[in-house]
């Protein structure tokens, strides 16, 4: 989603937004990606971990987290080890909850 200026935006923000389109273009995709990779991983424990769980939020981000990961492979560079692991660790969570809560 791209943010967007309206009449309500000011310089000061319009200049900030620039700023940061900017940094997130010198940015290696891969880097950004890796970034979001986390961030799904991170959502999904946390809805693992509520109390009680939340199945469904966590399901969702564990198949985003696994969308990412089984499709770019070797395109996400040395980290892919890493996220193939904990994909999997989460995804053992998951089901060890499943079981416990039917």
């Amino acid at each position: 989603m791209v943010a967007q200026m309206d009449d309500n935006t000011t310089p000061e923000q319009a200049e900030a937004l620039a700023q940061a389109r900017a940094r997130l273009a010198e940015t290696p995709a891969q880097v950004v990606v890796a970034n979001h990779v986390v961030g799904l991983y991170e959502l999904a424990a946390i809805h693992l971990g509520a109390n009680p769980p939340r199945l469904d939020e966590a399901r969702l981000a564990i198949d985003a987290l696994a969308a990412i990961v089984d499709s770019l492979g070797d395109r996400l560079g040395a980290d892919h080890s890493t996220f193939k692991d904990a994909l999997s660790n989460i995804r053992i969570v998951f089901v060890k909850l499943t079981s416990e809560t039917n």
